[in-house]
């Protein structure tokens, strides 16, 4: 079985414009120097894309750009999980239509469904995407888990070919190894998490951080690879403060946040998520210095300018 990708996935934001509208201006610039620091996969429209407050035709709108931004250079995964089949499999055929190379579709949330449930939710999606699925579990944000054994299930469907781990339990990152090395990918979904993901045997990791610092996070995976466990280990260590800080409030704000200091949008989002907290952002600045020194003279400019 060969995996999507291998190494960093990068859960792409949206940047909107002082109008709503999505700015792509940003998105290009943005997607560009993903794909030039080397990362093999591009997810839009994922939880950091904020796809719950975009119209579908704003989500159509993002997932073409993308995949013509990329333009065969990495790996477009479409988000187009929700909490009706039907529409998801409609998406997901949208989707394949728009060029995506695989989707991305997390559990039902909010009316749930039973682990028969999901079981019989991602057959159909599959059967209508005709694409190459990745199962995304987060249960923080759904309120519901897939447990491994229904991946393991799941992972018998020829479309299912790899799953997006964020539950932060290590009892069942460790079960995912067990029940699921050979018969799809694995994916981390916590960045804090990634050495620990690897080290238990999965491919790479889906990160926010990456919209950041691309070429950082890929070390931790691109070491550990290599074979430089102790230097991959070290590169997570070094990493883990940024990622608290990026992760302060709910994803997108802080990662939003951050790269409207470095010049990527305004940092906008999209009711009900609100600017982030004077203090919190205070401390994004103060982590962000060890990574980009001129950070602070930068927000100064970004206070003045894309935020007038």
């Amino acid at each position: 079985m060969k995996a999507l990708f291998s190494g960093v996935g990068t859960a792409l934001i949206t940047p909107f414009a002082a109008d709503d509208s999505i700015d792509f201006d940003t998105f290009g610039r943005l997607i560009d120097r993903q794909i030039e620091a080397g990362i093999p996969a591009l997810i839009v429209c994922g939880t950091t894309g904020e796809p719950a407050t975009m119209t579908e035709a704003e989500q159509d709108e993002a997932i073409g750009f993308t995949v013509r931004r990329a333009a065969g250079r990495a790996v477009v995964i479409a988000g187009v999980g929700g909490n009706d089949t039907k529409r998801v499999c409609r998406r997901s055929q949208i989707a394949r239509s728009l060029g995506a190379d695989a989707i991305l579709a997390v559990t039902p949330y909010y009316n749930k469904t039973t682990q028969a449930g999901l079981i019989e939710h991602f057959t159909r999606v599959a059967d209508a995407a005709e694409l190459p699925v990745v199962l995304y579990n987060v249960p923080s944000r759904t309120g519901l888990n897939l447990a491994p054994e229904t991946a393991m299930r799941l992972s018998g469907h020829p479309l299912i070919r790899a799953l997006k781990e964020a539950n932060a339990d290590l009892r069942q990152m460790t079960e995912d190894a067990r029940l699921l090395t050979g018969k799809m990918a694995v994916y981390c979904g916590n960045d804090e998490h990634a050495f620990t993901a690897l080290a238990l045997g999965a491919d790479g990791v889906i990160s926010v951080a990456s919209n950041l610092v691309p070429r950082a996070v890929m070390a931790v995976a691109d070491r550990f690879r290599g074979g430089d466990i102790e230097g991959s280990r070290i590169k997570q260590l070094q990493l883990n403060p940024l990622i608290d800080a990026l992760f302060l409030e709910v994803s997108p704000i802080p990662i939003k946040e951050a790269l409207c200091v470095i010049g990527y949008g305004n940092g906008k989002t999209r009711p009900p998520l609100v600017p982030m907290s004077a203090a919190n952002r205070e401390k994004l600045l103060a982590e962000m210095t060890h990574w980009f020194p001129d950070v602070l003279k930068a927000a100064e400019s970004a206070s003045a300018g894309a935020r007038a």
